[in-house]
């Protein structure tokens, strides 16, 4: 994977602090700040997606009233309470 270049303004103590997980972890702050971006980015990217799927249904008239799912969760854990 080629790699790039990004200046990032942090608040000094953010910036202690991850210099301070640097050493203790025996990793480079780059290092570190990458993957947190990248994990960051990758959680975003899939809520971002959830949520144009969830749209995409509305569009599409796939979707359950309010009331009625939580009539079906209701059931459901009532049901589920009597079997024990």
């Amino acid at each position: 994977m080629t790699s790039t270049t990004l200046t990032v303004r942090l608040p000094a103590e953010l910036k202690d602090r991850l210099g301070e997980l640097a050493e203790r972890t025996r990793r480079t702050k780059s290092f570190l700040a990458g993957e947190a971006i990248g994990d960051y980015v990758e959680r975003e990217l899939a809520i971002v997606a959830g949520i144009e799927r969830g749209l995409d249904d509305m569009k599409a008239e796939r979707v359950v009233p309010h009331d009625k799912a939580m009539r079906r969760i209701r059931k459901t854990i009532d049901n589920a309470t009597k079997t024990k």
